[in-house]
């Protein structure tokens, strides 16, 4: 990693810079395939997975019959089926103490207000193929979807991957279809003669999924976030254990090479130690060539105090935060911009990958400064409800009336006095 130190605040923009993409050319490439699928249907994306993927979608298919995702669980070892069962749960757990409950408000005598949770009747989860089989974010999707009560709930993926199927079944999920790349937003965002068409598309995705969903969203798709790819940023200090520091940054560098790694310290030795130490675990990783990529463009900031580099780090905005530090439960409510935060030696980033309970989809790319990542909230919409009773037209009533007449909107100030007349006839004073 490149060290270095004690930059001046005037530096930092520069120094933290994501790299910046060209999205004007990519987009040029995915807008014709959005055009051909909405046109086209189901006979455009067997075309597309033909030129794309070289996947014959007239063999096989585009939905995941019923059978085959039954018949995925006898595919999985009994072990690999037991942990994922148990971050289902672990999930689950996390995810339903999000909800709600209803509390009505009586803003004045006789005006009540509350507001409702309703889940989002269809939503679209995107699985992508690629290098590694994520059924991962299948749970980390599908249990809050799940959770929220959305009646249908559509996966595309190009990934034939046994455990996909299996994690969908488990989460639910009602229609799943071998479709991926750009076409499968355009699937899930226009609809097809198979594929059903969606109220919210969530998911990660290279390039040019990224770019399908920005464009279906400015046609007014909701979709989850925006996305770039992923980092994560660990503030280490000489409480750290340089092989453990040395290991989270490889394991988000494995991601792939425009994944984003920072180590931020006030510790000149154990910057040094963790130098020393990544070379020897990047040689043993079955996808080194990925991870070494990732880490030429890596960087560890050396800075003269804590003060300084939780500065810094909120003005990075990780989208995975590390606290390797020995005062982390104190620094944690002095971190305003992070997409998830890891405390302590022991609490790897890949534990909120995988199975401790949270979700790891997460904003990127300096996203975290406005948004936050999926949860329970990201798959219901919050409904307001108001009741107003004759006593409380009364007291709310002349507000209105006010205000309305001031902003010479005369008709909504009738709607009141209307009802305010009623009721004088009836109760005259």
């Amino acid at each position: 990693m490149k060290i270095i130190s004690f930059p001046e605040r005037a530096t930092w923009p520069a120094l933290l810079a994501r790299p910046v993409q060209s999205t004007e050319q990519i987009e040029a490439a995915v807008a014709p395939i959005l055009a051909q699928v909405r046109q086209g249907g189901d006979a455009a994306l067997i075309e597309l997975a033909q030129k794309f993927d070289k996947t014959d979608l007239t063999t096989s298919g585009l939905a995941v019959s019923v059978a085959e995702l039954d018949q995925a669980e006898a595919q999985l070892s009994p072990e690999l089926k037991d942990a994922i069962r148990q971050a289902y749960q672990n999930i689950r757990t996390f995810h339903e103490r999000q909800k709600q409950p209803i509390e009505k408000i009586e803003t004045m005598p006789g005006v009540v207000c509350w507001r409702r949770s309703v889940g989002i009747e269809k939503v679209g989860l995107y699985i992508p193929g690629g290098t590694a089989p994520l059924f991962s974010t299948v749970l980390m999707l599908g249990v809050p979807a799940q959770l929220a009560g959305c009646n249908e709930i559509v996966l595309c993926t190009p990934s034939n991957h046994p455990a996909i199927y299996f994690a969908a079944k488990l989460v639910g999920v009602t229609k799943v279809f071998r479709i991926g790349g750009a076409q499968a937003i355009a699937a899930m965002a226009y609809g097809t003669e198979s594929v059903p068409q969606v109220y919210k598309i969530f998911g990660p995705g290279n390039q040019y999924v990224t770019a399908a969903k920005m464009l279906v969203a400015k046609e007014g798709m909701a979709i989850d976030m925006p996305a770039g790819p992923s980092e994560v940023a660990i503030y280490a200090d000489d409480t750290a254990v340089p092989a453990f520091v040395a290991a989270d940054l490889l394991s988000q560098a494995e991601h792939g090479a425009d994944s984003q790694v920072l180590l931020v310290s006030t510790s000149k030795r154990l910057v040094e130690l963790v130098n020393l130490t990544l070379p020897t675990q990047l040689s043993k990783l079955p996808r080194k060539d990925l991870a070494a990529k990732a880490l030429e463009n890596s960087k560890a900031v050396l800075v003269e105090t804590q003060a300084e580099a939780i500065d810094l780090l909120n003005t990075y905005a990780a989208e995975h935060l590390i606290l390797s530090i020995g005062n982390a439960e104190n620094v944690v409510d002095q971190i305003i911009n992070a997409g998830s935060i890891f405390l302590g030696n022991y609490t790897p980033e890949s534990a909120g990958d995988y199975a401790s309970g949270t979700n790891h989809t997460l904003p990127t790319n300096g996203f975290a400064r406005a948004y936050s990542g999926v949860s329970l909230d990201s798959f219901v919409k919050k409904i307001t409800v108001q009741h107003i009773t004759p006593e409380g037209i009364q007291h709310v009533g002349p507000v209105v009336e006010a205000m309305a007449e001031a902003e010479s909107l005369i008709a909504h100030k009738r709607a009141v006095s209307l009802r305010l007349a009623s009721l004088n006839e009836i109760n005259p004073a």
